[in-house]
């Protein structure tokens, strides 16, 4: 994790206050799905679900596609905000997102505690990441999981010229759908929380309408060990968190059955960011 998004986070209070300022509704709502809004970009041709049936894109060499799935992502309400923060608050869900890089058998395990607690993932996945481990792509979504776009290298995005932020989303982009048949909803800009107006505008232009972001960062980055981010996460969380964790972290790896069991105890289910925002 970059200096860049510490000094990011640590402002997040502030940069809430200016989003506010600029009218953003950062919670999704509950109807039927907005319409997809076109552009001229290559990457952003209509997108099926990555858990669809009969993906179009041929798998890179030396992997298999990713299995096939009769169910499709769930559409968004229609009021779902470009940048989302937290979901509703009237259901008794939460989102756990992860930054998806690091050592493929610490994300393995991490999927499958989640899978042993009939929890479901959303994974923004770092491009260079799935050049080194193309698999993880099927296997996240063998999971039940899903998968989304955190840049190709992870860096600062937001002090990018916007032919360089294009770039980086898109050539994560263009790895998903060569993986999976599909570049995915969600995009989460790299070493920051929030997206400035010029990530959102170059998402938009490779074909991502919605940005991640997220209310809870228990800065389990940091290495605190697994009891503090334990007790961070469950502190905070509430129907319609969105949590911000990372599957390269060991602590992390270790803390997800307590986080699990707590959010069971109080009531809560880890969900898709699409099914949060259904």
């Amino acid at each position: 994790m970059t200096l860049d998004r510490r000094t990011v986070l640590r402002s997040s209070a502030r940069l809430a206050a200016i989003t506010a300022t600029a009218g953003l509704t950062a919670t999704c709502s509950h109807a039927a799905d907005r319409n997809h809004h076109g552009t001229d970009s290559v990457a952003a041709r209509p997108q099926p679900s990555h858990l669809a049936e009969s993906p179009s894109a041929e798998p890179e060499a030396g992997t298999e596609p990713a299995a096939p799935s009769a169910s499709a992502l769930p559409p968004l309400a229609p009021d779902t905000p470009q940048e989302v923060i937290s979901g509703p608050h009237s259901r008794p869900q939460l989102a756990l997102t992860f930054h998806g890089q690091g050592d493929p058998a610490l994300a393995t395990a991490l999927l499958e505690a989640a899978e042993e607690h009939g929890a479901r993932l959303t994974v923004l996945v770092v491009g260079s990441w799935l050049d080194e481990q193309p698999q993880m792509a099927r296997r996240i979504l063998d999971g039940g999981h899903e998968l989304g776009n955190h840049t190709q290298n992870h860096l600062d995005i937001s002090s990018m010229r916007p032919e360089q932020a294009r770039d980086e989303i898109a050539q994560c982009a263009e790895r998903l759908q060569r993986l999976t048949g599909s570049i995915g909803r969600w995009f989460r800009p790299s070493a920051a929380q929030y997206a400035t107006r010029m990530v959102k505008e170059q998402a938009q232009q490779v074909g991502y309408d919605h940005i991640l972001s997220f209310d809870i960062d228990p800065l389990d980055y940091t290495d605190p060990g697994p009891d503090t981010i334990t007790k961070r996460v469950l502190n905070s969380a509430a129907a319609g968190s969105v949590v911000a964790l990372h599957m390269d972290h060991q602590g992390t790896v270790t803390a997800l059955p307590a986080v699990l069991d707590g959010l069971t105890a109080k009531g809560l289910h880890a969900v898709t960011a699409s099914e949060l925002c259904s």
